[in-house]
């Protein structure tokens, strides 16, 4: 009989709607925190006219962990 395995999943990062995390030349705002989703902002720059995007929590953190991205408390 076959053992089954389970793969090792990164544990996602608890978001939360208004934060903010830095990274090199931009800036992504946390909007709003669903089950499984979330939806934020990407700025680069100083512009405030980013599109809203959607992806899931695994992604998102995966893509900070990537750059590098910082926590701010603002």
């Amino acid at each position: 009989m076959k053992k089954l395995t389970t793969k090792n999943r990164i544990a996602p990062t608890s978001f939360e709607s208004g934060q903010i995390w830095k990274m090199d030349g931009s800036n992504l705002r946390i909007g709003t925190v669903g089950k499984t989703l979330v939806h934020y902002k990407h700025y680069r720059g100083d512009t405030k006219r980013a599109p809203i995007s959607l992806t899931g929590k695994v992604a998102l953190g995966k893509f900070l962990k990537a750059n590098k991205a910082i926590l701010t408390d603002e």
